[in-house]
């Protein structure tokens, strides 16, 4: 069983969030706060191990609440909801560490995988959230980079394929199913990719795609 807290200064989001997670059997929704100070003593009191939280709340803001949840032994995994998908908060959290990003109007299969994939430690960023980072992080379309070119020539055809998929913000399941591939293939296919790579995420392995002039 999964533990989530909701963090939202809008109650019609925190009410969305609870119908479309709150009738998955493997989803426990322990409690919900409405800015980010209540949030830190609703999450130190339940300790859940999944926050989904808003960037921008008046008062105490996604950000901070991210940074002061990084310094607390065992924090739970954060989950950022963002509206704009061209937010540049949305990078800052990332360096803060929050483990994922999603737009608010994700469809619900999408947001129920999302929150289950972050709970095992996966990073999982929207497409178009994807596609923002990516390039905020590289500066940019750019030429390619004989150097990344070269560590891409360690993969072989299907991993490179996968690792095109990832580039694109795509979940394992929607990666499975565009490649004729079981999920179990696909994360196989993406343990391979980290280590021939030496990256630890996805969006590092997307940087490099995109480096090599692949995207």
């Amino acid at each position: 069983m999964t533990r989530l807290v909701i963090v939202d200064d809008d109650a019609m989001v925190r009410t969305g969030l609870r119908l479309i997670l709150g009738g998955e059997p493997d989803f426990d929704i322990v409690g919900e706060a409405e800015d980010g100070l209540r949030a830190m003593e609703v999450i130190r009191d339940l300790c859940p191990d999944v926050v989904l939280l808003d960037i921008r709340m008046p008062g105490q803001d996604g950000l901070t609440t991210t940074d002061l949840l990084r310094e607390r032994p065992g924090p739970p995994r954060i989950l950022v909801l963002t509206t704009f998908d061209a937010d540049d908060m949305v990078l800052r959290a990332l360096r803060l560490g929050a483990d994922g990003f999603l737009l608010k109007d994700t469809p619900p299969p999408r947001m129920i995988e999302a929150v289950r994939a972050v709970a095992k430690g996966e990073p999982v960023l929207s497409p178009s959230v994807a596609r923002q980072v990516i390039a905020a992080a590289t500066g940019g379309s750019g030429p390619a980079l004989p150097r990344v070119r070269e560590e891409l020539d360690r993969l072989t055809e299907r991993e490179l394929e996968v690792a095109v998929e990832v580039a694109q913000g795509r979940s394992n399941a929607e990666i499975a199913e565009r490649l004729y591939m079981s999920v179990a293939t696909v994360k196989a296919n993406v343990t391979r990719i980290f280590a021939k790579l030496g990256t630890d995420n996805r969006v590092q392995v997307a940087m490099k795609v995109r480096d090599a002039g692949l995207l």
